[in-house]
């Protein structure tokens, strides 16, 4: 009977969505730091065994470009806000499964749980327009100016 109500459907794929998707961004965030990292520990090391400039610099250059890309596709902030999510709809799965919390003392748990979840697809789709707003204008990442 679970498996063919639509809210119960929508639950499961919201979850196996945000789960997969925190994943990529996590691969691509640490993936994207981690090259950003052994390029900088390269470039002291290519200097000192007197390297040219062109390879110095190519190094640098690719430092900045993998930190362009995370910052503008914002991966770690997506990635934490899609695993936040996902547990979050977890949650509320398992209250609802459980008759628990909430749910125990509702005339309609049904009902409750279509709520409760279409409320936290809309938060996080909040979230993530704030966010790309907020990396378009350079603000994602950035602490402000103390004076």
């Amino acid at each position: 009977m679970l498996e063919q109500d639509p809210t119960i459907s929508r639950l499961e794929d919201q979850i196996e969505w945000y789960d997969r998707k925190s994943m990529q961004s996590q691969r691509w965030f640490k993936s994207l730091k981690g090259a950003e990292v052994a390029l900088a520990a390269i470039i002291p090391l290519a200097a000192g065994l007197g390297a040219n400039g062109l390879i110095t610099g190519g190094l640098g250059v690719a430092i900045v470009i993998a930190e362009g890309l995370q910052q503008m596709n914002q991966y770690h902030l997506n990635w934490i806000t899609f695993r936040s999510t996902c547990e979050a709809l977890k949650h509320e799965k398992f209250l609802y499964l459980g008759k628990a919390g909430d749910y125990a003392a509702a005339n309609n748990p049904h009902a409750l749980l279509a709520e409760k979840l279409e409320g936290l697809i809309s938060q996080e789709h909040a979230k993530w327009t704030s966010g790309r707003e907020q990396a378009a204008k350079g603000k994602v990442g950035t602490k402000p100016i103390q004076e």
